[in-house]
Formats: C-alpha cells, sequence, structure tokens
C-alpha cells in the first residue's frame, strides 16, 4: 500500500522523476528522456536494495527540501552537494535511515551537475509507456509531466532496510572541469572538411548555459563543413554530435528530439555520458576518437562493476 514519502517544501531549479527511460517510441516522436547519469542513479537504487532500474528523483544544480511523511532508506548520488538532515551534514554515496518529520535539504552543487535519490521501496507514479519518467517538454510521465512544485506530496512503498556502507572510493566518480569525452565517429564524416574534423579532435570546446536536458551546447572554434550541415533527417542516438551551420556542436541528451537534420560528426560513448551527465556551464570539454570495439570492452567492464557491486549488495 502507498504512503506519503514526503512534502516539497522549497523544489529546488529542475527535480523530476526519472528511471532509466522509454525505449521503442522515438519512432512515434517521442523522446527516451531517463536519468541524465545513470550509472549515479543505478549505484543509489543499488544502496538502498532497490533494482538498479527502479525510479529515483533528479535534481540539478540547485536541489530541494523535502520533509519526510514516513520513515525511509534514502541514498543520494552524484553530483557533489551541501546535503544536511534537520541542518546537519550528511554524506553522499551511501544508505541512511531518514525519519518522519526530518528535513532533507540539497542545498547547491558544489561539484558536478545533478544527483539522484533513491527511496527504498520505490516512488509511486504511473508507468507510462513502461517507463515512469518524466518527458517535461512532452508534459507526460513522472510527477504529472512536470517537476516537483512547492507543497507536493509524493508518494512510494517505503521499505526499512538495514542501511548499507557506502561505496569504495574507487566506484566514486571525481567530478571534474575538464572533460576528454571518448567518440565513435559520426556517419556524416564525408560533409565535414579535414580541417573541421582536425579541429574537432584536437580543439577544446566550453559547454554553454544554453544546456540542457535536451542537449549540451558547445561553444569554441568554428568546425567547417564542406557544403553545408543539412542531411535528410534521421533518428537522433544518445550523445550524438551535430554540428549546425554555426559550427558549433550540439551533443544529444536525455530529452533529445527523435529525429535530426544537421550532420554528426560523432557520438559519445554510453561509458562517458555520465561524466557529460555532470557537466555544468564552463566546463571545459576534449573529444578523442575510439573504435566500436573499444566501446564495447568498456561499457562491459562498467556493466561487470555494477554486477559485482549488486552481489557484494545482497
Amino acid at each position: 500500500m502507498k504512503q506519503p514519502l514526503f512534502a516539497v517544501t522549497k523544489p529546488g531549479l529542475q527535480t523530476t522523476v526519472q528511471d532509466l527511460g522509454r525505449f521503442g517510441y522515438q519512432q512515434y516522436g517521442i523522446s527516451p528522456s531517463g536519468a541524465m547519469d545513470p550509472y549515479s542513479m543505478k549505484i543509489a537504487n543499488i544502496l538502498v536494495g532497490n533494482d538498479p532500474v527502479e525510479a529515483v528523483l533528479e535534481t540539478a544544480f540547485l536541489g530541494p527540501d523535502l520533509v519526510a511523511k514516513s520513515d525511509m532508506v534514502v541514498s543520494i548520488c552524484g553530483g557533489e552537494f551541501s546535503l544536511t538532515v534537520d541542518g546537519n551534514t550528511t554524506p553522499m554515496w551511501k544508505s541512511f535511515l531518514l525519519k518522519k518529520g526530518q528535513t532533507l535539504a540539497f542545498g547547491s552543487c558544489k561539484k558536478g551537475a545533478r544527483a539522484y535519490m533513491a527511496i527504498a521501496g520505490g516512488i509511486d507514479v504511473p508507468k507510462i509507456l513502461n517507463s515512469k519518467s518524466t518527458f517535461l517538454n512532452g508534459k507526460f510521465g513522472g510527477f504529472s509531466g512536470r517537476s516537483l512544485k512547492k507543497d507536493d506530496i509524493v508518494y512510494g512503498h517505503p521499505l526499512i532496510r538495514k542501511p548499507l556502507k557506502g561505496l569504495h572510493t574507487e566506484l566514486i566518480p571525481n567530478w571534474g572541469n575538464h572533460l576528454n569525452l571518448r567518440v565513435i565517429p559520426g556517419p556524416h564524416q564525408s560533409m565535414f572538411t579535414k580541417q573541421g574534423i582536425h579541429c574537432f579532435y584536437n580543439e577544446e570546446f566550453v559547454v554553454t548555459t544554453k544546456s540542457n536536458r535536451m542537449g549540451y551546447q558547445l561553444e569554441g572554434p568554428r568546425i567547417e563543413h564542406v557544403a553545408g550541415p543539412d542531411i535528410i533527417s534521421d533518428p537522433t542516438p544518445l550523445g550524438g554530435i551535430q554540428v549546425p551551420a554555426s559550427g558549433q556542436p550540439i551533443i544529444l541528451m536525455s530529452d533529445r528530439q527523435t529525429t535530426g537534420g544537421y550532420a554528426r560528426i560523432g557520438t559519445v560513448i554510453s561509458t562517458d555520458i555520465p561524466l557529460l551527465a555532470q557537466a555544468g556551464p564552463t566546463s571545459v570539454i576534449r573529444f578523442s576518437s575510439i573504435s566500436v570495439e573499444e566501446a564495447h570492452e568498456l561499457y562491459l567492464k562498467k556493466q561487470n562493476l555494477i554486477k559485482q557491486f549488486i552481489i557484494a549488495a545482497k
């Protein structure tokens, strides 16, 4: 039976319900959505004994204040926030008991950009197209298709499980302001000049304030096209890097449009998406090329690491 988990006294900048997203619907114009940083989301769930893909709260840059309406076990992973319970500093990357009446405050983000809060037993929101994720532009999924607002009451199925110890430090990412993102060369390489491709792999680009859950807009040296950026629109992958007429790259993220008409110079590998998701404005990015085979190896290594942690947590 569902119970009230908490009341929202401050909503934060953008706090939404997210799981891994909804897949198989891009052909109908529906974005996958889902957690921007799936690694932090999965670890938060494992720490409270949930299935790794259970829905969580995702918050960005300035987090919410939440008053517990039930006793519950929670964990918060991701970017480094000024986390407190009733004014007392609380560590991230470990689970803890939050008692009824206590106030959990995220504060501002000191490193990274996004945090993920998992509740043992999960959050009670309807599944739409096999996902609880919020699609903000579509105004559906999650909590009424929107970010949390003041005075919202969020419901769930709180389970009191023994809080687990935190992660080994090697499993906690070190969010930095300089990122080296590995990229699989895109399908439209012939549409860029040799100088344009050289620029992409050898220059630095800065994340701008126009970046959001749809995409990260970068600013840097102009990437040259041979004869314009336009293609016949095709499906857009997570991490796909479009280069419009401005020559400034745009990296497509969770709430991306389902098709795009700009040439793609590459695609950020899935293993590096969590690093990108934790980048904020002024973060500096460099790109390096990697093969599909190497990307597969890195993906499998990361998944095996998560599996080992799941086994250790049981």
